[in-house]
């Protein structure tokens, strides 16, 4: 019985512990449910979540929406996010009325989206703007500690920050990492805003 467990339960039982470890603490697999990041996620591909990925401007994030989209009666304990973060803790956003976004009055050129999306996209709101949030040519807000403001590529389909608000970082699961076979991988993975 001994050698039984030693050579065939113990094995199995390491691997377990090893997997749930990796899951719980250094990354996962998610699948993307909507068109929010199209076109450079698509509806039902799968990304990596790098729990160990450290956030920065442009980073995709996978978060916990339960607390976060009160306006969503959907979302369920265990329903998750993928969004662009746009606003770091303690950022001044402007949003101008051609969609020109600046953070800390310095312009970030949203490469990852076509013109009409940062435009119209960006601009024409669905909703009221969330607490806290004003967009247009003039209006700043400034992202509180502890936060993230984030946005979906596909602008015009995307229910984000403007509707519910800024993301506390204890809600960040990680960061989102597409398979290489994914044409836009570069645009999820290794996106890096231009310096001016």
């Amino acid at each position: 019985m001994s050698s039984f467990f030693k050579n065939v339960v113990a094995p199995i039982l390491t691997g377990l512990i090893i997997a749930a470890f990796i899951v719980t603490f250094v990354f996962r697999i998610v699948k993307v449910d909507g068109t929010s990041m199209y076109p450079n996620l698509q509806n039902n591909e799968h990304v990596i979540v790098w729990k160990l990925g450290k956030v920065r401007e442009d980073s995709v994030v996978v978060f916990d929406a339960y607390g976060v989209d009160k306006n969503n009666p959907n979302v369920q304990k265990n329903t998750k996010y993928v969004k662009r973060v746009i606003g770091m803790p303690g950022d001044k956003i402007e949003y101008k009325n051609n969609g020109d976004l600046y953070v800390n009055g310095k312009y970030q050129p949203q490469n990852y989206i076509t013109k009409q999306q940062r435009t119209s996209g960006t601009l024409t709101l669905l909703l009221p703007e969330a607490k806290g949030v004003t967009l247009g040519t003039g209006k700043t807000f400034t992202v509180p500690k502890n936060c993230y403001f984030v946005l979906g590529d596909n602008r015009a389909d995307s229910n984000d920050s403007r509707y519910y608000g800024f993301v506390p970082k204890d809600k960040i699961v990680g960061i989102a990492k597409a398979p290489f076979w994914n044409s836009k991988h570069k645009l999820i993975n290794d996106y890096y805003p231009a310096t001016n």
